[in-house]
């Protein structure tokens, strides 16, 4: 098992799945139709914080694999952004509608940890990151689609942004584990990986205890 290989392990076990309130509540049927305008306008302020904060990244780390990962993630936001557009609609949510919405801060934690990482983080610790909390979020997306799919019957258009996210990119995790053994032969500190993983699993779990907040 190589250095990168094991980080990744270890980032998986000590942060496990935790519970997902507002997944249990939207499953049920008992998500009131208007706070789904939080999910859409949460979601359309986060896409477009993390399409700038990738480009950065691969601003800042050009040479493959670290700079092709990183735009490739930017092109996927970039191609996220699009499908959301379907999911407001499916709500009657036009782009002005989206540009008032207010976003909560602990929804934004995710987001705004992610663009500080831009500056301060390492290309070891956001591969990491992503990867670690991949089949986690993959999850959440899935049950995501499917619940607005059969119990607020939306049609496949309006989920198309949560099927998206549903699957990881094909070679997605050979790629992000060659970033992170590439940073850490360059020397970056792999407790530091090891933080990022926990951080963004965190605020994560913050974004969809928000959602639930009050329900």
């Amino acid at each position: 098992m190589t250095a990168a290989e094991d980080l990744v392990r270890r980032a998986r076990v000590e942060n496990p799945p935790g519970g997902n309130r507002f997944l249990d509540l939207l499953e049920s049927s008992a998500v009131p139709r208007e706070r789904l305008t939080w999910l859409v306008g949460e979601q359309w302020h986060i896409v477009r914080s993390d399409r700038r904060s990738f480009a950065l990244f691969a601003a800042r780390f050009p040479d493959p694999p670290s700079g092709d990962l990183f735009l490739a993630l930017a092109g996927g936001e970039g191609t996220a952004l699009g499908l959301l557009s379907g999911f407001a609609a499916a709500l009657g949510l036009t782009e002005d509608d989206l540009r008032a919405y207010e976003p909560r801060p602990l929804a934004q934690a995710y987001p705004a940890y992610l663009a500080w990482s831009t500056v301060s983080g390492t290309r070891s610790g956001l591969a990491l990151a992503m990867l670690a909390n991949l089949e986690e979020w993959g999850k959440y997306c899935g049950r995501t689609a499917d619940a607005l799919a059969s119990r607020y019957d939306l049609a496949e258009e309006g989920v198309a942004f949560f099927r998206y996210f549903a699957a990881p990119p094909p070679g997605f995790a050979e790629q992000a584990t060659a970033v992170i053994e590439q940073g850490l032969t360059a020397g970056e500190d792999p407790r530091e990986a090891l933080r990022a993983a926990r951080m963004l699993h965190a605020y994560e779990s913050a974004f969809w205890a928000a959602l639930a907040e009050g329900l």
